[in-house]
């Protein structure tokens, strides 16, 4: 995603006059833009590379909140709805329903704005904005986590299992505040793609790491004690902590599929003929299969080892305890990886409240001025107001996750608040617009219901994810977290 494509309050094609095309030039699209190589494969490392994250360390306790049926099905059934959406999102990445010829959308905003306009365009906005804002904190958590858990699995390496290295967390959030203040500084996602590239082999290590453990453990044993139902009413929990956590292991399985916000702009780097959305429709096939049996995998071993007591964190809620050098690595493999996705999902907010800016107070050297600075070998661009508010930015993000560091509750919220409106909703209205389908007709009628159902789920997830959060709080002492 191109972080100057993004402005504040207004359709992001709005912000990208595209070159002329010249007849005799044939380095270039239809578009004018440089020829687009990408294939099939490469959408659907995209798109694996996009989905595949922090979220799947909760699957084994969304698992065991679910049980041995719920739970998969459950993953089946998100797996199918992902699919479905993004197949017809994909159908709308050219205007006007033409799929050769037609008008470009270059991001998501963009095919909101030309197929249904207005208000939508903002709630659109508003959506992608949130969940960016909300998956900084979110990040910020989680690597804190697995920071401190570095510390207290070599803690009880050296001194038993038994002993106190219980670790204040909201240290390591600072110092993972100080590192973003450093690595915001640079001006777009292209000069941190090399950390993007890092951060997606992190991604998989740690999510294989956590697989062969739990198949380790599996096989070897002792494992926890699984059932049909999961989690059991008066043994594990009461009624209520059953219903809001299976609502909210709902969440967090949302989280873990959402790719649906990049989708368009994954798109939009596939070459044609033949048709993007055919591409796309392979992509997604080769793509979403793989991540629901990598989920499996991750979901199904994780309640095998550890049964109803599965640990919200797989790597750190210390189910696994050796080789304590391996899990030391796939913690330290989430902190890498979450310092490059942090920029991957802030680079767009900066760029919105910049161009904002810029358009605001065109005249203002604050600003508009751009300083060089050398840090050794470095040659930076600095601006006065990208320092201040990119810092505080990352400041606030910093003290919103001290204040709530609740990874299951925080992961639901997120994932609740993306699911329908930006995985269901907006691909399902524009897709009925593109088509022009009659109002009740029998496919309107099944794609209105499946939004509606959808709906329902992501507003029972939020409550449930917003309960817990509220629960923690009453018991919790801010910025004194300890893992």
């Amino acid at each position: 995603m191109s972080s100057s494509d993004l402005e504040l309050g207004r359709p992001l094609s709005a912000a990208y006059n595209p070159p002329v095309r010249r007849s005799n030039d044939v380095d270039v699209d239809d578009d004018g833009k440089q020829k687009r190589t990408g294939t099939t494969w490469t959408a659907a490392a995209h798109i694996i590379t996009a989905v595949v994250g922090s979220g799947v360390l909760s699957l084994a306790w969304s698992t065991a909140q679910l049980g041995w049926v719920a739970g998969p099905v459950t993953l089946v059934v998100f797996a199918v709805i992902t699919y479905y959406t993004s197949v017809i999102l994909a159908e709308c990445y050219r205007a006007g329903g033409d799929q050769v010829a037609g008008k470009r959308n270059y991001t998501y905003m963009d095919a909101v704005e030309s197929y249904l306009g207005g208000r939508q365009v903002w709630f659109c906005g508003l959506c992608q904005y949130v969940n960016l804002v909300g998956t900084e904190i979110g990040y910020t958590i989680t690597a804190s986590i697995s920071a401190a858990a570095v510390y207290k699995s070599n803690c009880f390496h050296k001194n038993g299992h038994s002993a106190d290295c219980s670790v204040y967390t909201t240290m390591y959030m600072v110092v993972f505040g100080v590192v973003q203040i450093f690595f915001s500084q640079l001006q777009s996602l292209h000069e941190v793609a090399w950390l993007s590239v890092l951060a997606a082999i992190m991604s998989f290590s740690y999510s294989a790491i956590a697989v062969g453990l739990s198949l380790a453990q599996t096989i070897s044993g002792p494992t926890g004690k699984t059932t049909i139902s999961g989690t059991v009413i008066g043994v594990d929990v009461d009624l209520s902590h059953k219903i809001w956590q299976a609502l909210q292991a709902l969440g967090n399985i949302a989280f873990a599929y959402s790719y649906s916000l990049v989708l368009i702009e994954i798109q939009d780097t596939v070459k044609s003929p033949p048709a993007e959305s055919k591409t796309m429709r392979k992509a997604n096939m080769l793509a979403v299969p793989a991540t629901t049996a990598f989920y499996m995998l991750c979901g199904c071993l994780g309640y095998a080892a550890f049964g109803n007591a599965a640990p919200g964190n797989m790597l750190t809620g210390f189910g696994f305890y050796e080789p304590y050098w391996l899990i030391d690595f796939a913690n330290a493999c989430i902190v890498v990886h979450l310092v490059g996705a942090y920029q991957v999902y802030a680079q767009p907010v900066y760029a919105a409240v910049e161009s904002w800016a810029a358009s605001r107070w065109p005249g203002s050297g604050f600003v508009t001025r751009e300083r060089p600075l050398a840090v050794g070998r470095l040659r930076l661009r600095v601006n006065a107001f990208r320092l201040a508010w990119r810092t505080a930015f990352v400041v606030a993000c910093t003290a919103v996750a001290a204040v709530m560091p609740f990874f299951n509750d925080v992961l639901g919220l997120l994932g609740a608040v993306g699911f329908w409106p930006l995985t269901v909703y907006f691909p399902v209205e524009m897709y009925i617009r593109q088509r022009k389908m009659e109002r009740f007709s029998v496919k309107w009628v099944a794609l209105q219901s499946l939004s509606a159902v959808c709906f329902v789920v992501t507003l029972a997830s939020a409550v449930a994810s917003v309960e817990g959060i509220a629960e923690s709080l009453t018991h919790y002492v801010p910025f004194m977290s300890k893992l």
